[in-house]
């Protein structure tokens, strides 16, 4: 399964566990209509589903942003600029036009979207986790 859950990816910040969690939840439902079924036959659903996924991950990214401005992290910076090419990816993603010959372009879509969310929780959010919880537990 493309988009599993792993206990790794556990920030100890409710908030935004609960979010990154959704976010797989949304990315599987996509990929269950992908592998499961003849995928090009959902193509609309899955499309969907990806505006669905681009939509929320909006909603995160600022979440975080806002977050890592108020505890002035030293990441939000980067932090930025990883959230605008993801965001444009997703958006470019959406915007292909798929043909039933290419319903691996699909399963490479969905691929590429779950490697990146995990990436960047293992490794971008996992940078600025400790100032953000050092905020929390001064206000």
């Amino acid at each position: 399964m493309a988009f599993e859950w792993k206990s790794e990816y556990s920030l100890d910040i409710p908030e935004i566990d609960a979010q990154h969690k959704k976010l797989f939840e949304i990315g599987n439902r996509a990929y269950e209509l992908a592998t499961f079924n003849d995928g090009y036959d959902h193509y609309d659903e899955i499309m969907s589903i990806l505006n669905e996924l681009l939509e929320y991950t909006k909603y995160h990214f600022s979440y975080e942003e806002e977050l890592m401005e108020k505890y002035n992290s030293n990441e939000l910076g980067t932090q930025i600029i990883e959230h605008k090419f993801y965001v444009k990816k997703i958006q470019s993603f959406s915007e292909e036009k798929i043909d039933e010959d290419q319903q691996k372009a699909i399963l490479d879509i969905l691929d590429f979207l779950s490697n990146w969310i995990s990436s960047h929780i293992l490794v971008s959010d996992k940078k600025y986790v400790p100032a953000i919880k050092e905020g929390l537990k001064n206000s």
